[in-house]
């Protein structure tokens, strides 16, 4: 009998959650200058990225995600979790595809185009992956999206598909050859047997998969809440719900997408000055950003009004301006702990409003400090990686905690290559949880902080205003800072 790989409860629970209606699907964006290529010793270009090299690189990179050709594969009557098994048809030409953008290829225009893709579902028949090249940018770019089931991200050791191609330099890193072949499929009765064998030695387990089978996926709160009770001392503080707000509502399988950004440098001079983290100056710049939005829709913005953020607790323990990094993780069953808090929105002063996101961030940070013992919550991994693992949380937190969640990633310092092509810009594509209307996903890459914002189209109808409100909240706390 081949060996079987059970997806794990929450990799299951997520898969029947997707069925349901919602969203599982991750994303990661790459804006690449078309112009740079690599050169030979005689300075002929003979890289530079086009649908048949993109073809070629990612094949020869997929023995470094094997996941990313197997599917998955029900156990007949739902007697235990789906199993991953090799797809004995796989066809890369079917996972990586060709789009196009019409004259004059505007940013706008690929964020719509990303929109629609990300409004898409995967087929569960296939691997649980998508790659666009994305040709007819202005200024000589191209962009690569790769779309992910957040099942196929399971821990810090996975990489996301966008994270294999890339190099840190110009020059490919040589792979060695790559001869795969599938291994025989279990048929139906081997898989029940395992099921069967399976439920005989942990049958409250397959009990709970059953019931996630069935459609019935609040299963998740089971599921998730032994790694949860390890973190119990940081989630009291968000027993009592989250505020009202027009974040919230019911959400569809449609999407809005938009990007940001500002730069690193003026948040690391921000931080000193107030004595405070970078991700710290990260949220106040969202904060306020999202007070503007409040105010446009004309909601009633008083000076205690919130809005309830959950974010990953290590993005305070690796801080984006950090340098060193260590990998004393404690992992729940959510894959990372995330904590909420309450953004300032109501606080009409930028400085204000950082001192007292400073103030809740260390509060939490120095809580959960205690709550494990003294150790670090540090997290070593790619930010495709984390900001995967980050949607996994928020997936399983109680949707009645947070108004919507945030992921902030620390991505490279210095520039990185997919075949040559240099990376203009990294941004993460965030699940949309249900009634959460918006995702925030941030990473940090080569000098500025880029940021991402996913929606439900109908709950965020006006995104395409935030980019705009978030240089004008980063343009006002740097003014007031430096007073």
């Amino acid at each position: 009998m081949p060996v079987v790989t059970r997806l794990s409860a929450q990799d299951a629970a997520l898969y029947y959650l997707d069925e349901s209606g919602a969203s599982c699907q991750i994303g990661s964006l790459l804006i690449l200058d078309r112009e740079t290529a690599e050169q030979d010793s005689a300075g002929t270009a003979t890289g530079g990225l086009d649908y048949q090299q993109l073809l070629r690189t990612v094949e020869e990179r997929l023995q470094l995600i094997p996941r990313y050709r197997q599917r998955i594969r029900e156990v007949a009557f739902g007697l235990g979790r789906p199993v991953w098994v090799d797809d004995s048809d796989f066809d890369i030409t079917y996972h990586v595809r060709r789009s196009a953008l019409p004259s004059p290829g505007a940013d706008d225009q690929l964020h719509d185009l990303i929109a629609r893709l990300m409004s898409r579902p995967l087929d569960r028949r296939r691997p649980l992956w998508e790659m666009y090249l994305v040709e007819g940018l202005a200024d000589n770019r191209i962009a690569v999206l790769s779309k992910t089931h957040q099942a196929m991200i399971d821990g810090a050791e996975s990489l996301e598909i966008n994270q294999a191609i890339v190099d840190d330099t110009r020059r490919p890193t040589p792979m060695p050859e790559d001869l795969w072949l599938p291994t025989r499929v279990s048929g139906d009765t081997e898989l029940v047997v395992g099921a069967v064998t399976e439920f005989l030695a942990r049958p409250w387990e397959v009990v709970d998969s059953m019931r996630a089978a069935s459609g019935r996926v609040s299963v998740l709160g089971s599921v998730v809440a032994g790694g949860l009770r390890r973190v119990g001392a940081v989630l009291q503080l968000a027993t009592d719900g989250a505020p009202d707000s027009p974040l919230n509502g019911s959400t569809t399988s449609t999407r809005r997408f938009t990007v940001g950004s500002f730069p690193l440098e003026k948040c690391r001079v921000i931080a000193e000055r107030q004595g405070c983290s970078v991700n710290d100056v990260v949220l106040a710049v969202l904060a306020g950003a999202l007070r503007r939005w409040l105010l446009s829709r004309s909601q009633v913005v008083e000076a205690s009004t919130t809005v309830r953020a959950m974010v990953p607790l290590s993005a305070y323990a690796d801080d984006l301006d950090r340098v060193a990094v260590t990998n004393d993780t404690e992992w729940t069953a959510a894959g990372l702990a995330g904590f909420v808090t309450d953004l300032p929105v109501g606080e009409p002063n930028a400085t204000v409003r950082l001192a007292q996101i400073a103030h809740l961030t260390d509060r939490h940070a120095h809580s959960m400090r205690r709550a494990a013992g003294g150790r670090t919550w540090v997290v070593e991994m790619s930010p495709a990686t984390f900001h995967a693992m980050s949607s996994r949380a928020a997936a399983t937190m109680s949707r009645r905690r947070f108004n919507l969640p945030i992921s902030i990633a620390r991505g490279p310092r210095t520039a990185q290559y997919v075949h040559g092509t240099e990376i203009l810009a990294i941004y993460p594509v965030p699940a949309v949880v249900r009634q959460r209307g918006l995702s925030i996903g941030l990473t940090s890459y080569n000098g500025r902080v880029l940021v991402a914002f996913n929606a439900d189209r109908d709950v965020m109808w006006d995104l395409g205003v935030m980019p705009d409100f978030l240089t004008e909240s980063f343009d006002e706390l740097s003014t007031r800072s430096a007073r």
